[in-house]
């Protein structure tokens, strides 16, 4: 397969990258279920989802060096394998505490996936048939996505939060089973864990781009997991209340195709700027009520930032350190998914008082600065750094 020019990701990259993103999105649809049958508080229920990103975000800098040293193909499929008997466990657990420590577990496994299947679209796919490759990988997270929060509604409702952790980690293990046939692609001489991180570290523009994807990651997918909650909590059920939250995996699909007819109009600053007041506009929207269409306009406007914001910054941090570009990846994905649980846990105590308006103000303002800070630190890195690219040329991936 390495031997001839490669134009696009296979297809188990393809579907281990889609049961990652749904795994990670099932969640939010079913916390209230989980809540009344074990007995506590939505607050109490958000540790299933805090935990999973905590985990999936602190795991990512090992497994990106891990990458580096040992192989793409063999992270991959070991990730998988225990993701899915993870997934199995969260099926079987009899009480929040189980259920928590092994949602951990499941985020720290699903955490290698989709960075390290990023890096090796990067490893084996040249410049001209990347932004196509990348894009074709975003589409199938923006599927698993979007299934993901109808499916687990629908689900959790007729059959029950156990089979919607159980489904994830059957496709886990055939993925894992489907990879086999991959050839590693070659790598850079790599010195060891610790040399991959000094490589990354010694750019400042590393740290700059995590800190605003930290930003980025608890504005979008930490108050993302509450979005369901939140109609569930005005009386909606939890099968509607996941179909309103599969608007935003549709709109993740759409608007990446928009983007790339955008990408070689616009520079990368701008796309930044259009995702960040998308992400602006929906929370100062969703700040007048808490009802099936504003939330809906939220879940679209996040989608809108997910597609122009963070595959802008994803495709920033691909370019900054190429010879560590795993560990980098890897980094930046911590960063993403540490700021996810920070927020989850900070907007838990809001969301059991039904605090909705002053959760959403916050998330208005907090995101405006977050577009002028991008935009800023973007228009920096152009002015400074060698060679950077003016326009951008390709569509990063979901992380």
């Amino acid at each position: 397969m390495l031997g001839t020019e490669v134009r696009r990701a296979p297809g188990w990259v393809s579907v281990a990258s889609f049961v990652s993103s749904f795994d990670r999105f099932v969640v939010s649809p079913i916390l209230v279920l989980v809540a009344a049958s074990f007995g506590v508080s939505v607050g109490q229920a958000v540790a299933i989802a805090s935990g999973y990103y905590l985990a999936y975000g602190l795991c990512q800098p090992l497994w990106g060096a891990l990458s580096d040293r040992f192989g793409r193909v063999r992270l991959m499929q070991g990730a998988l394998v225990g993701a899915g008997v993870a997934g199995l466990v969260s099926a079987l657990a009899p009480n929040l505490l189980t259920l928590v420590v092994v949602r951990v577990v499941a985020g720290a496994f699903f955490g290698a996936i989709v960075p390290t299947s990023l890096t090796y679209v990067g490893d084996t796919v040249s410049a001209t048939h990347r932004q196509r490759a990348l894009s074709d990988l975003m589409a199938a997270m923006a599927v698993g996505t979007a299934i993901a929060a109808a499916a687990a509604g629908v689900t959790g409702q007729l059959l029950g939060w156990r089979v919607v952790f159980a489904a994830p980690a059957v496709v886990a293990l055939v993925s894992a089973w489907g990879l086999r046939a991959l050839a590693e692609p070659p790598r850079a001489t790599n010195n060891g864990v610790a040399a991959s991180f000094r490589t990354a570290f010694r750019n400042r523009w590393v740290l700059v781009v995590g800190v605003l994807v930290f930003v980025e990651g608890g504005l979008v997918l930490g108050v993302l997991t509450l979005l369901a909650p939140a109609l569930q909590a005005q009386g909606v059920d939890a099968a509607r209340a996941g179909l309103a939250a599969a608007a935003y995996g549709l709109v993740v699909l759409l608007s990446s195709q928009v983007l790339k007819a955008l990408t070689r109009r616009l520079p990368r600053w701008a796309l930044m700027g259009i995702g960040g007041l998308a992400l602006t506009i929906g929370y100062a929207v969703a700040t007048v009520r808490v009802s099936v269409p504003t939330i809906i306009g939220v879940v679209v406007m996040l989608g809108i930032t997910w597609a122009f914001l963070h595959t802008s910054l994803q495709t920033w941090a691909t370019s900054i350190v190429p010879e560590a570009r795993g560990t980098v990846v890897a980094c930046f994905a911590a960063s993403l998914f540490i700021g996810s649980s920070v927020a989850a846990v900070v907007a838990g105590p809001a969301a059991d008082r039904d605090q909705w308006y002053v959760l959403f103000t916050v998330c208005a303002a907090v995101a405006a600065v977050l577009t002028v800070g991008c935009v800023i630190a973007y228009r920096a890195y152009t002015a400074h750094e060698p060679g950077p690219e003016p326009r951008t040329t390709e569509v990063a991936t979901d992380v």
